[in-house]
């Protein structure tokens, strides 16, 4: 995936009441925390550097987050994309030479398969993630199955949001609220970075019961490499 030294989750604990609506207050509050500060680097020009101007703004986006199966993927199994052993069909590209049907479906909305995960589900978390994971970083060797996809997908979901059983109808939910987010400083944007790039991204992951948030973040470029 290229993601390996740029992909992390870290995480925090906080001592308020925690509720959607003050979403940007909590944010604005993480990003101009002492503690949080002197945690968090970011990219700049392919260098680890520290936020070293006050945020005075950021921008807050809630992400949907209502999945509790990996059921949403099921259609990508039946429509062409995938063959019955479970690899990826392969596509021309004009750009570039090693395409699939799951990266077109994912990125390209004139793709014949763009849709065959709908339009609410592809809004979840859950496919955002798998569509972060799909990408990858700048050298990214792409799988040919999707089993690596699917289950990474499913291991690092379960890590990050957290879930509750009804004690009466025994359903479970998930009761954590996922923000994406960006932080401003005098200068613009500051963090996850000064440019606007797809798989730049940072996510803070509340759980409002235990009074966590996991800052889930990753800087497009060339990841680490072992041989």
């Amino acid at each position: 995936m290229s993601m390996l030294g740029r992909i992390s989750a870290q995480s925090y604990s906080f001592d308020q009441s925690f509720y959607p609506y003050n979403s940007e207050k909590l944010a604005l509050c993480f990003f101009r925390d002492p503690n949080v500060i002197s945690s968090l680097k970011r990219m700049e020009a392919g260098v680890w550097v520290p936020l070293d101007k006050p945020v005075v703004s950021v921008c807050v986006e809630a992400v949907p987050c209502t999945a509790v199966s990996m059921e949403l993927f099921d259609p990508i199994f039946s429509c062409g994309i995938v063959r019955p052993s479970g690899h990826l069909v392969k596509c021309f590209h004009d750009v570039y030479p090693d395409y699939d049907e799951l990266r077109q479906m994912l990125q390209e909305e004139d793709s014949d398969h763009y849709y065959v995960v709908g339009r609410e589900e592809r809004g979840e978390f859950l496919f955002g993630l798998f569509k972060h994971l799909c990408l990858g970083g700048e050298l990214c060797q792409y799988e040919d199955t999707i089993d690596p996809y699917i289950r990474t997908t499913q291991q690092m979901y379960k890590d990050l949001i957290s879930v509750q059983k009804d004690v009466e109808t025994r359903k479970i939910s998930v009761v954590s609220t996922v923000l994406k987010v960006c932080a401003n400083d005098e200068l613009g944007r500051c963090y996850p970075g000064r440019e606007d790039e797809e798989q730049t991204f940072a996510y803070l992951i509340v759980d409002p019961y235990k009074r966590h948030v996991t800052l889930f973040c990753h800087f497009y470029g060339v990841g680490n490499f072992t041989l």
